[in-house]
C-alpha cells in the first residue's frame, strides 16, 4: 500500500510509565533493593521518587540524588563507574520483577500492537531505559517472539543526551527511514512529550500515576490510557478522531495523522 506524505507509517512507544506501569512498583522497589545491597541507608518512597523522575535515566537520577540530597558521597573513586555498578545492580532486580509477572502491560497496549502489525504499519520503541528492560518488559509480557515485532528498538546510551532531547526520536526515524510527518509517539511524562515533538513528531499522551499533572501542552491528546473495548479512557485533553470506537485504535491514529492539527 503507497503511502502519501501524511499517512500513519509507524508508531513509537516509550516504555517506562507508557508500555507499563513500571515507575512506583518496579524501577523504585529496584532502586531501593540495589541501595541495600551496597549497604546504603538510601530510601526513594513513592513521594521522592515521584520528584526524581523529573530527572531521566536512571544513572543520571542516582547521581542528582546524591548531589542533591548526599553530597558527601559524591568523594568515591571513579565516580561514574560506581554509579554504573549500583544501577547494573538495581537493573537485576528491576528484571526479576518482570519475570515474576509483577508488571503487567496498561490496557490497550497489546492490543494496539497487534492491531498495528495487523495493518503492516511500523512499531518502534524510544526510550530512556535500558536495553535489558526493553527485552525483558516485551518478553515478559508479549511473548519471546515479540522483539522481532519491532522494526527499531532505541534504548538506553545510544544518544549522547535523553530525554526531554530529542535526540532518541531523531535515531529512531533514521532507523526507521521515515519523516516525522508520517509517525505518531505514544508518551506519558512531560519530558517525553518534550522529546518527540522537538524532533517534529504528533504525541499522544497516556498519563501515569506520577505524571498527571505535568504540563501536556502540544500533545495531539491526553488520556488516562488507550483504552478497552468494554473498559473505555478518560480523555483528559483532546478528541479520539474515530466515530465508530471510543478507545484509541489504528484507524483513530491514521485520523489523527492525516489532520492538521499539531
Amino acid at each position: 500500500m503507497k503511502k502519501n506524505n501524511t499517512s500513519l507509517s509507524a508508531v513509537l512507544f516509550d516504555v517506562d510509565g507508557t508500555l507499563a506501569d513500571t515507575e512506583r512498583d518496579g524501577h523504585r522497589p529496584a532502586f531501593n533493593a540495589a541501595f541495600k545491597e551496597f549497604g546504603l541507608d538510601w530510601n526513594w518512597d513513592t513521594e521522592l521518587y515521584g520528584k526524581l523522575l523529573q530527572v531521566t535515566g536512571g544513572k543520571e537520577r542516582i547521581r542528582y540524588y546524591m548531589e542533591k540530597y548526599v553530597p558527601s558521597a559524591l568523594n568515591k573513586n571513579d565516580l561514574s563507574s560506581w554509579i554504573a555498578e549500583l544501577h547494573k545492580t538495581k537493573t537485576k532486580y528491576f528484571l526479576d520483577l518482570l519475570a515474576k509477572g509483577n508488571i503487567p502491560l496498561r490496557p490497550g497496549i497489546a492490543r494496539l500492537i497487534h492491531e498495528l502489525r495487523e495493518k503492516e504499519i511500523k512499531i518502534a520503541i524510544a526510550t530512556t531505559t535500558t536495553p535489558e528492560n526493553v527485552t525483558s518488559l516485551l518478553k515478559f509480557t508479549l511473548g519471546e517472539e515479540s522483539l522481532s515485532w519491532f522494526d527499531a528498538i532505541g534504548a538506553g546510551d545510544i544518544v549522547p543526551q535523553k530525554k526531554p532531547a530529542p535526540d532518541i526520536y531523531y535515531w529512531v526515524l533514521e532507523k526507521l527511514g521515515l519523516p516525522p510527518q508520517q509517525c505518531i509517539a505514544i508518551e506519558d511524562s512531560e519530558n517525553g512529550l518534550k522529546s518527540s515533538r522537538s524532533a517534529g513528531i504528533k504525541t499522544i499522551i497516556t498519563v501515569s500515576e506520577y505524571t498527571y499533572l505535568q504540563n501536556f501542552n502540544g500533545a495531539a491528546m491526553v488520556l488516562t490510557d488507550l483504552g478497552e473495548p468494554g473498559r473505555l479512557p478518560s480523555i483528559l485533553s483532546g478528541t479520539i478522531p474515530n466515530l465508530n470506537n471510543s478507545w484509541i485504535d489504528v484507524s483513530a491514529l491514521a485520523t489523527l495523522i492525516e489532520s492538521n492539527d499539531q
